[in-house]
């Protein structure tokens, strides 16, 4: 087994850096932010159903509004045939019978718009209901969504903290190693699933499995300190 403190403490590199990938897809992939996301959409949910409701209570309240003002209108138009009518002005009865027929025509428009607006305000009542249940509701989930960011925070400060510690413990460990040797390893562990320099153990890499020829594993031991061994299958340093 090596006695090379490079290569010794390269592997020590390797476990902090394997150890922060683990930190790093846990802070990714944390209960905490699924539980905030699916609370966050659930509130979502329920605002667009206040805004579709409410678009529709004020469509019926438009409605509503364009009805009154037309029954005010010719609620005043018939007053004026009334007063016309028994005013003493029109003695014609030809005259007089049409502005009875006037009066009547308006009178039953009148009151198919009262009956139309009726039926609005029937409409209006459930809606109404239904937006103070979705109001509470709102409520309810921005409490739920609320809780849940501080739940969130508190993990994430957590995780971070141990990326902290251990960002720390590898700044360390990468003092004995050489510039030229801690390029290399972080070129090969880009491109080889994080993991750039493995222990041989007897004739296997512990990189990739492997199993190297004895011949090859039995130079590795013998190689010169200074010089750094190859996996000759996964091309990962190896350290005997």
């Amino acid at each position: 087994m090596t006695d090379n403190p490079a290569l010794l403490a390269l592997l020590d590199v390797q476990a902090h850096d394997t150890r922060l990938d683990q930190l790093h897809h846990h802070h990714e992939v944390l209960p905490a932010r699924e539980e905030r996301d699916a609370a966050a959409k659930a509130l979502a949910d329920a605002e667009a159903q206040v805004l579709t409701e409410t678009a529709v209570r004020d469509d019926l309240a438009r409605q509503q509004k364009k009805i009154d003002d037309e029954v005010e209108t010719l609620k005043e138009k018939r007053a004026g045939f009334d007063a016309k009518l028994y005013g003493g002005t029109v003695t014609s009865p030809g005259e007089l019978q049409d502005l009875q027929k006037e009066i009547d025509a308006l009178s039953r428009r009148i009151s198919a718009l009262e009956d139309q607006e009726i039926e609005i305000m029937e409409q209006v009542e459930p809606v109404e209901t239904g937006l103070a249940a979705l109001e509470t509701t709102v409520g309810q989930r921005r409490s739920v969504l609320a809780d849940a960011e501080l739940r969130l925070t508190a993990a994430e400060a957590e995780v971070l903290a141990e990326i902290d510690a251990e960002t720390a413990l590898r700044a360390t460990s990468l003092e004995p190693v050489p510039e030229a040797l801690l390029a290399e390893y972080t070129a090969l562990r880009g491109g080889r699933g994080g993991i750039g320099v493995a222990r041989l153990i007897g004739t296997q890499c512990g990189g990739c499995h492997l199993t190297l020829s004895a011949m090859e594993a039995a130079r590795m031991r013998k190689l010169p300190d200074g010089e750094v061994g190859h996996c000759e299958e996964c091309g990962r340093i190896l350290v005997p």
